[in-house]
């Protein structure tokens, strides 16, 4: 596991009959921001029909950051 990402959420040795696959994936720190984000969008009051147009980018990106901040500190809580 890397400490700043977590290692590949959903890592892959290797396939029947085939050599190593040097693919990994999204981190587990992106699985655990885009978790964080789809929950808090899921249990928003707001209508999700158009979401991004009422925020500027600078709000998006406060959101986005958040919710890595989030995945940061899962990361820190496993140890």
């Amino acid at each position: 596991m890397t400490d700043k990402t977590g290692g590949a959420a959903f890592p892959a040795s290797g396939h029947p009959d085939m050599q190593f696959v040097a693919q990994e994936g999204m981190s587990l720190r992106d699985f655990f921001a885009a978790k964080a984000m789809q929950g808090d969008l899921s249990n928003s009051d707001e209508s999700l029909a158009g979401y991004g147009s009422q925020f500027t980018d600078d709000q998006l990106e406060n959101f986005a950051a958040f919710y890595y901040r989030m995945a940061d500190a899962m990361l820190k809580a496993r140890g």
